[in-house]
């Protein structure tokens, strides 16, 4: 096992390499970029594609050369672009960026925002408690809710328990989130109806005056909504994999075997099947963890006003900040990539007959 782990750990260098590189490559050609944000905004514009004046001079357009360097337009002054390009580091070639920008990585040194005036890892920092919070829950609730559920449905398929079940967890993962977390705040966070939640953060803004049990009551006073909402799409999936792959399991001949040797239900189920059918589920285990941390909770975030890393992520995109783009990329992967080779060792606790070492990576 300890060779497989090196041969694991090794890979991961191309792997982070390649994953920034395309990245990287993709962004030279993205149009629009951080030069043009500037300069739209000093000019009034809110696109960045074309920039116009009252002279006309300025109705030519921005765009990235073959070397990744903008070009000016006529009637601004040069000197200011080329500063701009100094500031925001496109005074070199992409290639060479890119080294320094990996040497940098590799350190944990992601530089400073372009716009927020601040460090990004600091700004990460800052974001971190909120996807934390978001992203641990979830993991936890959902799957403390969809494996027993999922056993329980595959125990007693084709009962009345397994029929409404399955169309509670149907309507949960066809309806979108952000729509029933809308619905949730028109209900439940002063909406139509009930005041009973609040609509933004993850504490209230006393929440250093409280006693340690007011805020953990506060904490998950404010939570309540947004678990709510993701638990709704986060457990669908899990619990109706869980059942198919317990059933798939149950159907095969060792536990014929198994029970004509005399052992009770509870015995076949958790001494035999459970380490087989639950091989399937840790497989998804790296999906699912940075999906809760990232994509998962945008929506939610941005409907209950929640500041955390998958708003940070996506401002930064739309902004053109290259550098939270670029280090929240390479934070998550490398999260993917240790939570993979994390699975793969459950994968020998599960079932210790699995031996990484006699295979290839």
């Amino acid at each position: 096992m300890g060779a497989y782990i090196l041969r694991r750990l090794l890979l991961m260098i191309p792997t982070i390499v390649g994953i920034m590189a395309i990245s990287f490559a993709v962004i030279q050609f993205a149009p629009g970029g951080p030069v043009e944000q500037v300069i739209s905004d000093l000019t009034g514009q809110q696109g960045g594609d074309r920039l116009s004046g009252s002279s006309g001079d300025l109705g030519q357009s921005f765009s990235d050369d073959s070397s990744g360097r903008y070009r000016g337009a006529q009637g601004l002054d040069p000197e200011f672009i080329k500063k701009l390009e100094k500031q925001f580091g496109f005074d070199k070639p992409p290639l060479e960026r890119f080294g320094q920008m990996m040497w940098n990585y590799i350190r944990f040194d992601f530089g400073e925002s372009f716009f927020r005036n601040t460090s990004v890892i600091d700004l990460i920092l800052d974001k971190m408690p909120v996807s934390i919070s978001l992203g641990l829950w979830i993991l936890l609730f959902s799957y403390a809710i969809s494996i027993p559920l999922g056993i329980k449905k595959a125990m007693s398929d084709g009962s009345t328990f397994d029929v409404w079940t399955s169309g509670v967890i149907i309507v949960g993962y066809a309806v979108p989130g952000f729509l029933f977390g809308i619905l949730l705040i028109v209900l439940f966070a002063g909406g139509s109806f009930f005041d009973w939640f609040p609509l933004r953060g993850i504490v209230s803004d006393n929440f250093a005056q409280l006693n340690w049990w007011q805020k953990i009551l506060d904490y998950f006073w404010h939570m309540t909504l947004p678990l709510i909402t993701l638990l709704m799409s986060a457990f669908a999936t899990t619990t109706l994999l869980t059942k198919n792959s317990f059933i798939d399991e149950i159907k095969k001949q060792y536990v014929t075997t198994a029970r004509a040797k005399g052992l009770n239900e509870r015995q076949v189920l958790y001494g035999h099947v459970f380490r087989n059918a639950m091989l399937i589920i840790i497989a998804g285990f790296p999906g699912a963890f940075i999906t809760a941390f990232f994509t998962g909770s945008l929506l939610t975030e941005y409907i209950f006003s929640l500041d955390g890393l998958g708003r940070l992520g996506y401002d930064a995109i739309v902004k053109r900040d290259y550098p939270i783009v670029f280090a929240t990329l390479y934070i998550f992967s490398l999260m993917g990539l240790f939570v993979s080779l994390l699975s793969d060792l459950v994968y020998t606790w599960v079932d210790p007959r699995i031996d990484f070492d006699r295979r290839d990576v």
